[in-house]
C-alpha cells in the first residue's frame, strides 16, 4: 500500500466521523429546540404560573370571630392569640425526615396530619398542631434552618371565659366537614376551618364568622416569607349580646351542680313571662367548650360521647320527659273551659280510682277525702284529676295541651330542639295502629303515659298562665353589634299565639298554684319565700311503674329507676315577671328536690331585679 493511498483512507474515515458528529450535534440541537418550544410555547403559561406560585404565595388571613356577651355586656366568649404549627409539604427537602425531627420535641397526631396533607391543595399550609406551648415555639424558632417548610402562624383562638358555664347555649367550634363545604361553595371556607357546631356559635355562624383577608407574599426555597406584595385585611365578625344574665346563669349552674357525693343531672330555664327573653338556661352535666377550640383530641371526644350521663345533650330543649303533675294545669284548664267542672266541683278521693277492673292509685295512700279544684291543685290529688281526665277524654286534653305550647317546637333559635309528645286517639292509631284505651286517658290526665315535654315547654306553659294566655317565642339574642359597637339589629318579643282563657278559669288556676307554695298541705311549700309570693306546681314523673309498697324511700330505689323531679313556677304572683322550670333527673319528688332549687333561683333573680311594688288597682287575674 502506497503512502498516498493510506492518506486517502484516513481522510475518508475522518470525514465519516465528522459527518456523524455533525449529525449528532444537529440532532441534539433539534431536541433542545423542541424541548425549549415545548416549555416556552406549549407549556409556557402553566409553567410560568407554577414558577410564580413557587415564589409568590396567596396566604389567607383569618378573621376575628365576633364576641359573645351577656345582657350586661359581660364578655362570655372572646378570642386570644394562639401559636399554630404548620407545614407546607412542597417546601420540605425531605418531608419524612423533617417531621421525624419535629416529632422528637413536639407531639402531634400523625394520622390527622396525613389526612390534612392528602386533602390539601398544592402549596397549601397544613396544620400540624394548634395552640403549641411557648417551649415548642422556641424549639421551632431555634431550628428554622433544620426544619424547612415548617412555620408558625399566630392566629385567633376561641376562648370560653367561664369554661363550662352556659356551654350548651354558647356552643362550641369544630372543624368544617366536607358536606358543609359543599353546601357553602361560594364562601371562603377551607378544609381545616373551625365553624360553630352547637348553640349560638352554630345558629349565628354567619353573623359571628367575619370575612377572611388575604396577602400575597414572596417566599424563598424553604417557604419562608421574604416580603408582602399585596394585602387585603380581614373583616371581623359581629358581636352577639345575649338575653342571659351571667350573674344569674352562674348561680343557677351552681345550684344544679349538686354536691361532690351526689351531683344533679337535669335542666333549668328562667324566662321573662311578658317577652320570652331567656335570663338563664342550663343543662347538667355539662362540658368545657374550650376542649374544642383548638380541635378536640380523640381521647377527649371519646370520653364525652361514651359518658353515660351524656354531657353534650342540651336537656333544656331536647330532653323529653313525662311532665308528671305539672300537667294537671292542662287538665284543670281543659275541664274548666269545657264546662266539665266549676272551681267548686268536688270529688271524693279514697286513695284510688276504679275503672272497670283497673285500680289507679293516688300518691296519698289514705286518700284526700272530698276535695274541690283548689285543694286538688294544692295537694296534687291524683284521683281528682283521674276523674277530670275520664270525663274529658284524651282528645280534649290534647287540644288544650297544644294550645299551651306542649307537643310543639317553641322556636328557640338553637339546633336540636325536640317537640315532645302529646298523645291523642289519632296519634295512637297512626303510629301504632291501635285504638286508644280508656285507662290510658287516666294516666295522661296526670302527665304520665305517653306524654313527653321539654323543660323549655314547661316554662312556656307557666308563663302563659302568668301573662293571661300569651305564647311567646323564647329568644336568646337581644342585639347584634359590629366590631365598632354599632347596633346592626335588635330583637324584640315575638308573639306566637294568643288564646282566650276565661278570667274565672285563670283566677281558679292561679289561686290553686299560689296555694301549692303558700298554703298548709301544699306540695311546693319548700319553694316559699317570705317577701315574695310564688305560684307553681310540683311534678313527679315516673320512670318505671312500681307497686305502691315499693314507692316509699327514693334512696332505696336504684338511681336509674327513680322518678324525675319537676317544679315550675312564676313570680311575683300579683305582677308576674319571670317563670322558672326545674327538672332534676331521678330526683324523686318534685316538692322535695326541685322546689328548693326554684326558691333559690327566685331569691337570686330578685336580688338583682327587685320587684316593683304591686299597684292597688292591679288585678291578680291579669290580661285575658
Amino acid at each position: 500500500m502506497s503512502f498516498h493511498r493510506y492518506s486517502i483512507e484516513i481522510s475518508d474515515n475522518v470525514r465519516k466521523k465528522i459527518k456523524f458528529y455533525a449529525i449528532l450535534v444537529v440532532v441534539c440541537f433539534l431536541c433542545l429546540w423542541m424541548r425549549v418550544w415545548y416549555l416556552q410555547i406549549l407549556k409556557g403559561e402553566s409553567l410560568s404560573e407554577l414558577s410564580e406560585n413557587n415564589r409568590v404565595r396567596l396566604v389567607s388571613l383569618p378573621a376575628l370571630r365576633g364576641t359573645i356577651l351577656d345582657r350586661n355586656m359581660e364578655t362570655l366568649v372572646s378570642i386570644r392569640p394562639s401559636f399554630n404549627l404548620y407545614v407546607t409539604p412542597e417546601d420540605t427537602l425531605d418531608l419524612n425526615q423533617t417531621l421525624a425531627r419535629l416529632k422528637q420535641r413536639i407531639d402531634f397526631k400523625e394520622d390527622r396530619l396525613k389526612k390534612g396533607m392528602k386533602e390539601a391543595r398544592p402549596f397549601q399550609d397544613v396544620l400540624i398542631k394548634a395552640d403549641i406551648s411557648r417551649e415548642e415555639v422556641a424549639f421551632v424558632e431555634e431550628n428554622k434552618m433544620r426544619l424547612p417548610g415548617i412555620h408558625i402562624n399566630v392566629e385567633p383562638l376561641r376562648s370560653y371565659l367561664q369554661n363550662e358555664m352556659g356551654a350548651h347555649i354558647l356552643g362550641y367550634l369544630g372543624e368544617i366537614s366536607k358536606r358543609h363545604l359543599e353546601r357553602f361553595e361560594e364562601t371562603d371556607y377551607q378544609l381545616g376551618d373551625l365553624v360553630g357546631k352547637d348553640g349560638v356559635e352554630s345558629a349565628f355562624e354567619e353573623i359571628l364568622r367575619g370575612n377572611k383577608g388575604y396577602k400575597e407574599v414572596e417566599v424563598d426555597v424553604s417557604g419562608r416569607e421574604l416580603n408582602t406584595l399585596r394585602k387585603l385585611p380581614p373583616e371581623s365578625g359581629n358581636n352577639l349580646i345575649l338575653t342571659l344574665d351571667a350573674r344569674i346563669q352562674k348561680e343557677v349552674e351552681r345550684l344544679m351542680t349538686g354536691t361532690e357525693e351526689e351531683s344533679n343531672s337535669g335542666a333549668v330555664v328562667v324566662m321573662k313571662v311578658q317577652t320570652g327573653e331567656i335570663i338563664a338556661i342550663t343543662s347538667k352535666p355539662s362540658f368545657d367548650p374550650n376542649l374544642f377550640a383548638a380541635g378536640i383530641s380523640r381521647e377527649d371526644w371519646s370520653k364525652l360521647i361514651k359518658d353515660e350521663m351524656h354531657p353534650l345533650q342540651n336537656r333544656a330543649i331536647n330532653g323529653q320527659y313525662p311532665p308528671g303533675s305539672v300537667y294537671k294545669i292542662v287538665t284543670a284548664l281543659a275541664a274548666l273551659e269545657e264546662g266539665v267542672i266549676t272551681p267548686e266541683s268536688t270529688v271524693f278521693c279514697p286513695g284510688h280510682f276504679r275503672l272497670g277492673r283497673g285500680k289507679y292509685r293516688c300518691w296519698k295512700k289514705g286518700g284526700h277525702g272530698t276535695v274541690n279544684l283548689h285543694r286538688a291543685l294544692v295537694e296534687s290529688c291524683d284521683v281528682y284529676f283521674y276523674t277530670l281526665g275520664f270525663r274529658l277524654g284524651v282528645d280534649r286534653l290534647a287540644k288544650y295541651a297544644k294550645m299551651l305550647g306542649l307537643g310543639n317546637y317553641t322556636g328557640i333559635p338553637l339546633n336540636g330542639e325536640k317537640p315532645g309528645l302529646i298523645p291523642s286517639t289519632e296519634w295512637k292509631l297512626k303510629t301504632r295502629n291501635e285504638s286508644w284505651l280508656p285507662g290510658e286517658t287516666i294516666s295522661a290526665a296526670i302527665g304520665q303515659g305517653y306524654n313527653l315535654v321539654t323543660p323549655i315547654q314547661d316554662v312556656n306553659m307557666l308563663a302563659m298562665i302568668a301573662n293571661g294566655g300569651l305564647l311567646y317565642k323564647p329568644y336568646l339574642v337581644k342585639k347584634i353589634e359590629d366590631s365598632e359597637g354599632k347596633i346592626l339589629q335588635e330583637f324584640s318579643p315575638e308573639l306566637v299565639s294568643k288564646i282566650h282563657i276565661h278570667p274565672d278559669t285563670l283566677k281558679a288556676i292561679r289561686e290553686g298554684l299560689r296555694g301549692v307554695v303558700n298554703e298548709a298541705g301544699g306540695t311546693g311549700g319548700r319553694a316559699r319565700l317570705n317577701n315574695i309570693v310564688l305560684a307553681g306546681k310540683t311534678g313527679t314523673a315516673q320512670v318505671v311503674r312500681m307497686k305502691s309498697e315499693e314507692m316509699e324511700v327514693d334512696e332505696e330505689i336504684p338511681y336509674p329507676y327513680r322518678d324525675h323531679a319537676w317544679f315550675a313556677a312564676y313570680a311575683p304572683f300579683e305582677k308576674p315577671e319571670i317563670a322558672v322550670a326545674v327538672l332534676v333527673e331521678h330526683g324523686g319528688h318534685g316538692g322535695a328536690t326541685a322546689a328548693p332549687i326554684v326558691r333559690e333561683i327566685f331569691k337570686i333573680y330578685f336580688k338583682y331585679y327587685p320587684p316593683a311594688p304591686p299597684q292597688e288597682e292591679s288585678s291578680p287575674i291579669g290580661p285575658s
